[in-house]
């Protein structure tokens, strides 16, 4: 990993969750990608509702890689590992309908809000 820079401001840190085709995605039966795209929405909402994921969504546009990423999102747990880990327990991932690479991102702190994140009272 790159060393962080030294900057005169104080940095947010969240994990970056990279969605890309999976190695069977074009093999598989339509129904079956149909089943694991809902199993995968439920996954990640739960995720959310969890406090695990704070944003994500697809990602569409074209790209220089052969097989771009096709989604995103972001996490604020302090453990790659650990979003790898519960993203890799997504149906659609176990199946190879998707591959995922979860990375650090860095901003500079408070500079962003997830306003449909719900915080318990």
């Amino acid at each position: 990993m790159a060393a962080t820079p030294q900057l005169d401001f104080a940095l947010d840190t969240y994990e970056c969750i990279v969605l890309y085709p999976g190695p069977s995605g074009r093999a598989l039966p339509d129904e079956t990608v149909q089943r694991l795209q809902a199993e995968h929405l439920q996954h990640m909402q739960a995720l959310q509702r969890r406090g695990i994921v704070l944003v994500d969504g697809s990602v569409d546009g074209p790209a220089r890689e052969p097989d771009p990423p096709i989604g995103f999102g972001l996490a604020r747990t302090g453990s790659v590992d650990d979003v790898r880990s519960v993203m890799e327990a997504d149906p659609a991932v176990q199946a190879g309908l998707y591959r995922v690479e979860v990375l650090i991102f860095l901003c500079p702190a408070g500079s962003l809000e997830f306003p449909l994140v719900k915080t318990e009272s």
